[in-house]
């Protein structure tokens, strides 16, 4: 297949040399085994972004660099590739840097990379530090616009923020929980990936505040620094649960949920109501199974047909300046799935 691009277009999306990737296609020696690996998948989104080959006009080339869950990136990326063929009036092609646990220091260089071999945009998914935030200065500078996606960095020359309120999120969700457990007593289980993701952070402030005011003397229990992962959101979750016999409500902001509902089940402890963010595909199973009692939804396509458009603003390839708009928030129940 790789036979199908041009040695050029590989080299843009790999972001290698036209003589690397011409010695990798042709078995020549001197080749390393990582840039066998970039160039393989490099034709893989290629054989994914076909549409947009055959398509004219301008092209860019951006970058979707995030930091997450597999899960949460996966969907992600399926969303951000089933928009490229609809966008307008340029052809939009996607590279990606995707990663699980990545440090400030690593998405720095993954940022950093990005500039030196050029993009005509970054989505940013990143933990608000200093030497992030510098990182994506230097990209401006350099002429790069960034666009951040569910987690801001305000602070940053970003050109947008694209994602709901996540204050106005955490403050349904607590109003929710509220709802669920009325007079009931019982403490809560906030669950959070990292808290140097401003988005998280903002969504845990504006459910502590909302909730104190039905609930004074009901008491929050945070897991912090999970990354999302099952592995340490499950032994976290254990060990919370077992110090605390009165938690019988959860609100996931940071993700792992199949990991909170084993270290219940593992206990056999019952819960009264369990809210999560994103209809990813173990959340949909989740509410299918009742396991979950409601998920605050955003239109992921829809955010990333957003930050394309931003831009392109950018480029000056649309009207109007690139802005942030918050997304709309939709509360999700098994009896109410999308297709």
């Amino acid at each position: 297949m790789s036979r199908a691009f041009r040695v050029r277009d590989i080299a843009v999306q790999a972001g290698l040399s036209e003589t690397t990737v011409d010695r990798v296609l042709n078995g020549r020696a001197g080749v390393s085994t990582r840039a066998q690996r970039q160039v393989d998948r490099a034709v893989r989104e290629l054989e994914r972004q076909q549409d947009q080959l055959r398509l004219g006009g301008r092209t860019l080339v951006v970058d979707l660099v995030m930091q997450a869950p597999a899960r949460f990136t996966g969907a992600v990326r399926a969303a951000l590739e089933g928009e490229l063929p609809g966008l307008r009036p340029a052809v939009i092609r996607a590279r990606f840097a995707l990663d699980e646990t990545a440090s400030a220091p690593a998405m720095v260089e993954a940022l950093d990379l990005v500039r030196r071999r050029g993009s005509q945009g970054v989505i940013l998914k990143a933990p608000d530090e200093p030497e992030v935030v510098e990182a994506v200065d230097r990209l401006v500078a350099a002429g790069i616009p960034v666009v951040t996606l569910v987690t801001d960095l305000p602070t940053s020359r970003r050109v947008a923020y694209v994602g709901i309120d996540n204050r106005a999120a955490g403050a349904t969700a607590a109003y929710l929980v509220s709802q669920w457990l009325g007079d009931a007593p019982g403490n809560i289980l906030v669950t959070l990936s990292r808290d140097t993701f401003r988005g998280e952070e903002e969504r845990e402030m504006g459910f502590r505040t909302t909730l104190r005011r039905p609930a004074p003397d009901r008491s929050i229990v945070e897991l912090n620094n999970t990354d999302g992962l099952d592995a340490t959101t499950h032994a976290l979750a254990l060990k919370a649960l077992t110090a605390d016999p009165a938690i019988n409500a959860v609100y996931s902001i940071g993700g792992g949920n199949q990991a909170i509902v084993n270290a219940f089940s593992d206990l056999n402890r019952p819960y009264r109501c369990f809210i999560g963010h994103d209809l990813d595909p173990d959340n949909r199973a989740l509410l299918r199974s009742g396991a979950l009692s409601l998920v605050l939804h955003h239109d992921l396509p829809a955010d990333l047909r957003r930050s394309c458009h931003a831009l392109l603003q950018a480029h000056h390839l649309l009207p109007d300046a690139p802005h942030s708009l918050p997304s709309n928030i939709y509360p999700i129940t098994p009896h109410n799935l999308p297709t």
